[in-house]
């Protein structure tokens, strides 16, 4: 439908009335929405694209998130231990003081499973060996097994007594209930896991967030609650002081910096954009107009947004502040051409911008529309955010200022500046002095420099680490206790499967010695696994026939050498044969263990209808070589399960780099089928002429990036598909003007100084992947501005 028809169906009062129903059916879908559950999304992960895992290793992601998520670590650092032991104990019980307390499952070094636990490993004890007792006994240094039990005997610190000796004369037992917590820097005292550290000793606390880290209400508590606590233990331990780790530290810190931009961005664009409309209309209404259009084009998409996704990301809100930019470029439009032409009414002036306003919209939109085709959830509703809110706008144009635009414009200069810039341009492109000539010719040799020079240096970099840039403090006081654990634990692990519950548990055995030869090598500090906890009824049944041996043959000698009573020996051997058929299993371990130990251990998982696969999962610290680790793990052979090292953040960044392929390969494909569509419009020659302005303008801005050291990231590509759109919808406005440019010369400049408010300011966004958006936007909308006024001596009009 033509303008034309469009204006004969409804008069401007109607048109009017018909937009008043739509803005209030919209403003009323929000406010229902909301009601409904819409809400705010402030989870940078949420962002992230979500991956195609089988049901094992999606499984073993989840467990390992939900076990990580809204984790939070402190470090009570004091003078001596027994201060550190009393502010730690007094943090916790501060957190735990409030009947609706924001965290859960605080605790320190205290375990009150371990007690029972202990009762099931020393009933199964003839099948639990350490590897270092299982070889002395396979080599015959049980001698050494032997010393070692006797300096515990007499020993003021050991483990010996008559009792734990009848049942266990060469105190084994004891070194495998140690070996199950090989971290000999952290001690616990009085239930308080203490280590030592530079400045004193320090005491650990951890807490689980009873609500999600990313979700402001729950930051703000959480943040409240620690803060509190903080200060009553000061008040008593005034020399205390305290570290910090946690997802919550990070998501406060995303959260203040995305809710700055938003009103920095915001604020600065608003204003900018309000002195330009005062400076090149000097009339209220065109502002007044302006503004109208740009809060309908927001309310659209704010609607939209929260209908189809049931939320609105925080960054979605940041990036969708370049709505500003572009959907106020409409009435920018209407009001250059009415002042060009000022005899006309609006009817006449929305007619003249039609044709080439709705391509705009049809271009603009299919590249936001293009963005949404993205593995990121949060990039479609960017997508969705701004592509409704330019819908939005235009409907306004067409609805509103039919009745609002007929009030006479003063002049101004800015028509005349116009004509003047586009006279310039004319006279360099239709050069004949031998001066503009040269100027045109060095011109033309320094893009064609930039382009080489630049094009050559340009790289990727598709690391998603790249969304968030936590300030350096978080991660600073986040590595000191990292090093207070030895390490912690890091993004990656291992997912080890097999066909049945004892082939995961061998598998697991044949992975330990690989990660310590890893540990050894220095490419890892640290592997937290089942194997320790867990022995196969294999190893069990091997290391039953190596005590069985071994007491079979020195029972005698031992009992002498230990100077225990010979009565021993009877009921010894008897509980040793009994034990042959009494095998620990993972449910008994389970059964006793902490929530620690249940999230390494995923159990059987239905693959498809008919099959399972047993699972566990190791944790690793301190990942120095990540491939050299990849590559151990490939190279060995694997006889009963499967080992596969995930690494969530690695496949993301690959799907990065793919889709940052695909784009760019998109990106070349539009240049191809819009140059096929307009040239049925306009002419082969005219339909190249417009695509090219944007086709140059992607180039000079790779390049550009490629000069100031920014990697191109799927971020950067997507930049690059609104410079495409941008950059067409101003050559068709030249394309289709029909007299005289000028007008549009205008509004090409306040649409381009509007969408570099918009835009540009994005560059200064302290999230990398908002700045990599906006510096991509600020030199592709500056170059499709210089480049597109030549459009209009190409089609040869009159000026």
């Amino acid at each position: 439908m033509t303008q034309l028809s469009f204006a004969a169906v409804l008069s401007p009062i109607g048109r009017f009335a018909l937009w008043v129903i739509l803005l209030l059916a919209m403003l009323v879908t929000g406010l229902v929405q909301w009601q409904q559950g819409a809400h705010i999304q402030t989870d940078i992960l949420a962002m992230l694209p979500h991956l195609h895992q089988d049901k094992l290793t999606e499984s073993a992601l989840n467990q390992v998130e939900q076990q990580l998520a809204n984790q939070v670590y402190i470090a009570v650092i004091a003078n001596n231990e027994s201060q550190a032991i009393s502010a730690a104990k007094q943090l916790i019980d501060s957190l735990n003081q409030p009947a609706h307390a924001p965290f859960t499952a605080i605790r320190s070094g205290a375990d009150d499973h371990l007690q029972d636990l202990a009762k099931v490993y020393f009933e199964h004890r003839f099948g639990l060996l350490t590897a270092e007792q299982a070889r002395a006994i396979e080599t015959g240094n049980w001698h050494q097994l032997l010393s070692a039990a006797q300096s515990q005997l007499y020993s003021a610190f050991g483990f010996a007594n008559s009792q734990l000796l009848s049942k266990d004369p060469l105190l084994l037992f004891p070194a495998n209930l140690l070996a199950l917590s090989p971290n000999s820097a952290l001690r616990s005292q009085q239930g308080i896991l203490l280590t030592d550290t530079s400045d004193g000793v320090a005491a650990i606390v951890m807490a689980k967030g009873r609500d999600s880290a990313f979700s402001p209400t729950a930051q703000q508590q959480q943040i409240q609650a620690l803060t509190s606590a903080f200060s009553h233990i000061n008040q008593q331990y005034p020399q205390v002081s305290f570290l910090k780790a946690g997802a919550l530290f990070h998501a406060i810190a995303a959260t203040e910096s995305a809710k700055q931009e938003i009103s920095r961005i915001g604020l600065i664009s608003m204003l900018g954009i309000i002195l330009l409309v005062w400076l090149a209309f000097r009339s209220i209404m065109p502002l007044f107009a302006a503004l109208l259009t740009l809060t309908s084009g927001v309310v659209f998409a704010f609607v939209a947004t929260l209908s189809i996704f049931g939320q609105l990301h925080l960054l979605t809100l940041v990036f969708g502040t370049s709505l500003i930019g572009v959907a106020i470029d409409y009435s920018f439009h209407f009001y250059c051409e009415k002042q060009a032409h000022p005899n006309d009414n609006a009817s006449d002036t929305l007619r003249r911008i039609f044709p080439a306003l709705t391509l705009a919209l049809a271009t603009s939109a299919a590249a936001f529309i293009a963005i949404g085709f993205t593995p990121f959830p949060g990039m479609q509703q960017v997508a969705v955010f701004c592509a409704a809110g330019l819908i939005g706008a235009y409907l306004t144009l067409l609805l509103v200022f039919p009745l609002l635009g007929n009030h006479p414009l003063k002049p101004t200069p800015g028509l005349t500046l116009a004509q003047r810039y586009l006279t310039l341009l004319q006279r360099l492109f239709t050069a004949t002095q031998w001066w503009q000539k040269t100027t045109i010719a060095t011109l033309l040799v320094c893009v064609v420099a930039i382009l080489f020079w630049g094009l050559s240096k340009a790289d990727s970099d598709d690391d998603i680490r790249q969304l968030q840039q936590s300030p350096a403090a978080i991660t600073t006081e986040e590595n000191q206790l990292r090093q207070l654990l030895s390490g912690g634990t890091d993004n990656q692990f291992i997912l080890v499967s097999g066909r049945n519950e004892q082939d995961l548990l061998q598998t697991l055995e044949q992975l330990t010695p690989v990660l310590d030869k890893a540990i050894s090598t220095g490419e890892l500090d640290q592997a937290i696994s089942l194997s320790r906890f867990m022995p196969s009824i294999a190893r069990q049944r091997h290391n039953h026939q190596l005590q069985q041996q071994l007491y079979q043959q020195h029972l005698d000698e031992i009992i002498s050498e230990m100077g225990l009573d010979d009565s021993i020996k009877v009921s010894l051997l008897k509980q040793l044969n009994q034990a042959q058929s009494q095998w620990l299993t993972p449910k008994m371990v389970l059964i006793q263990a902490n929530d620690d130990l249940h999230s390494l251990w995923l159990g059987p998982i239905s693959t498809t209808e008919k099959t399972q696969q047993y699972g566990a999962i190791v944790l690793l610290g301190g990942i120095h070589s990540l491939s050299s680790l990849k590559q151990r793990l490939t190279d060995h052979e694997w006889s009963l399960g499967q080992v596969t090292l995930i690494d969530k953040v690695g496949d993301i960044s690959a799907l990065m780099g793919q889709y940052r392929q695909l784009t760019l390969e998109l990106l070349v494909w539009v240049f191809g089928l819009a140059s096929l569509v307009f040239s049925i419009k306009y002419g082969i020659k005219l339909a190249l002429a417009i695509v090219s302005i944007p086709a140059l303008s992607v180039l000079l801005t790779l390049a550009c990036l490629g000069l100031v050291g920014s990697s191109i990231s799927l971020f950067h590509a997507l930049a690059l598909i609104l410079v495409l759109g941008i950059g067409i919808d101003y050559s068709l406005f030249f394309a289709e003007a029909k007299h005289t440019s000028r007008g549009v010369m205008m509004a090409i400049f306040m649409s381009a100084c509007s969408t570099l408010l918009a835009f540009g300011l994005l560059a200064l966004s302290q999230t990398h992947a908002i700045h990599f958006f906006g510096l991509t936007l600020l030199f592709g909308i500056s170059f499709s501005f210089l480049l597109a006024p030549f459009i209009s001596f190409i089609t040869r009009k009159t000026l």
